[in-house]
């Protein structure tokens, strides 16, 4: 297990800590054997694109209900940020708040000066406009590549805002190429919460589970009711006193390991909160796994076996007549690391034979340590091996290349922007924002329904098929699809 060390005011980046890649082809079952037997990264010569670990950050602390979010840094890092204000408004409903309210982004757009003098004070009397503005409850500062670089005490500064101000002002050091495991950013944005927001618990609470997700439906009200405990969201629409006591709560579990692999750590080692080490619920095995792991930490394994039995014979039925409807069919994935191993796992449930995945990164193993978090693991043991597993940071290249490889009967992904590719080539393709949509018996049923649906109505991505022009070439469709990584020619051959 790596040790999370709050003392420092940077987060290590994922490949150290974890020895995580963003190179690697082959299959399911050859990337669990190497992530057990030192993984080693394999490099590309050539990159299509990379992303920020600044935006992963971002993600998770702008979404907090009365914190300040300040990007320290030329204004165009800040352009995308505004995304999130849009994300956090329109899936607000999901969580049953009828009023959210505006967030508070600002930027402290350093200019050519800046960078040759420094900008400490600059980003000084940002901290304190944006207090006198916004009256937040607390302040997050993110770094960015021109910070890096000038080497501004973006520490010293938010220390010093923090004694003035008399809330927690909380760096977040998350430029871009500091990791090329973006979700480094995530770690980074945890680190600071769990160093400046959280506070040692006044008790614990057995009625208070942890969920550490991102802006899903909410599920885990329904789910936890049995035990007697409600849901506590990290970090979506939370606030800042609810992230405070996080340090109650009787358990922590996570919607996507990949999300909360440090911040449960962190509540775990240093506040004792026990985190469920079992991999997320998605199909019906491991369903079963997770509910009886978190009735083992309450201290209720009787109630976790009637929740599992009433499911079971609720979802069983439906499950098995659309696996009869689906059986046989193929698809393709493409997701982050812990919820694409997941999906994976869901149509393996729905007879849906998976002929690859392209995963944004790889982590052999989370910050708890254990094996049983490991997703992919898990749907190799119980399903099977999966071909054509690429690892790439949404390199789109090597995804088209699969694609019309494998010709699937519809795509599966998870972030804006993937299914385009599959749409093009004619085939469907599903996006489903939602990490909970998946989750638990019902999940198999929700996405089963859906999976149809896209199958059925076709007739789009078929005409868009005719007429869209592919920026790929047919000389590059011609190529192995991983003659870019390191290796990875002489391997496709060899498969």
């Amino acid at each position: 297990m790596a040790k999370v060390n709050l003392d420092l005011p940077e987060v290590q980046i994922r490949e150290l800590r974890l020895g995580s890649i963003t190179g690697f082809q082959g299959t399911a079952k050859e990337l669990v054997s190497a992530a057990r037997c030192g993984l080693r990264d394999k490099n590309r010569s050539f990159s299509q694109c990379l992303g920020c670990s600044t935006g992963n950050a971002a993600c998770m602390v702008v979404l907090i209900r009365d914190a300040a979010v300040i990007s320290h840094g030329p204004v165009g890092c800040s352009s995308c940020l505004h995304e999130f204000a849009f994300t956090y408004r329109v899936n607000a409903p999901l969580r049953d708040l009828e009023h959210p309210t505006q967030r508070k982004i600002y930027s402290t757009n350093l200019d050519e000066g800046d960078t040759v003098y420094g900008a400490g004070q600059k980003l000084a009397d940002a901290i304190r406009e944006v207090h006198e503005r916004a009256n937040p409850k607390a302040i997050f500062v993110l770094t960015t590549c021109a910070v890096g670089i000038i080497g501004d005490d973006v520490e010293s500064v938010t220390d010093e805002a923090e004694a003035e101000l008399g809330i927690p002002v909380a760096a977040i050091f998350c430029e871009g190429f500091r990791s090329k495991v973006w979700t480094t950013g995530f770690d980074a944005g945890y680190h600071a919460i769990a160093r400046k927001i959280i506070k040692p618990p006044r008790q614990r609470r057995s009625d208070m589970i942890n969920v550490i997700n991102f802006w899903g439906g909410d599920i885990f009200t329904e789910w936890f009711e049995p035990f007697g405990a409600k849901p506590n969201f990290i970090t979506p629409y939370a606030t800042v006193d609810s992230l405070a006591y996080a340090s109650e709560a009787v358990a922590t579990i996570q919607a996507c390991p990949t999300l909360g692999s440090y911040l449960a750590a962190a509540l775990s080692q240093e506040f004792g909160v026990p985190e469920v080490e079992t991999a997320s619920p998605y199909g019906i095995q491991q369903t079963d796994r997770w509910f009886r792991k978190l009735g083992e930490i309450l201290g209720k394994p009787d109630v976790a076996e009637d929740v599992i039995a009433a499911k079971k014979k609720e979802y069983i039925p439906q499950i098995e007549a659309l696996k009869k409807k689906l059986s046989g069919k193929t698809a393709f994935v493409t997701a982050g690391a812990g919820h694409g191993h997941s999906l994976l796992s869901v149509l393996a449930e729905l007879g849906v034979n998976a002929r690859g995945a392209a995963i944004f990164h790889h982590d052999p193993l989370y910050d708890n340590g254990k094996e049983e978090s490991d997703a992919l693991a898990q749907r190799v043991r119980d399903y099977g091996d999966v071909p054509n597993i690429n690892v790439c940071n949404k390199q789109e290249f090597e995804l088209v290349n699969q694609l019309a490889r494998t010709r699937p009967d519809f795509m599966l992904a998870r972030h804006g922007g993937m299914t385009l590719w599959g749409a093009k080539l004619g085939i469907p393709s599903l996006l489903v924002g939602d990490e909970h949509f998946g989750m638990g018996y019902e999940g198999i049923v929700r996405y089963g329904e859906r999976i149809l649906e896209t199958i059925e109505n076709d007739e789009f991505v078929k005409n868009l098929a005719k007429h869209a022009i592919n920026p790929y070439t047919k000389w590059w469709l011609a190529q192995e699809p991983y003659v870019f990584i390191e290796g990875g020619a002489e391997a496709w051959r060899a498969s």
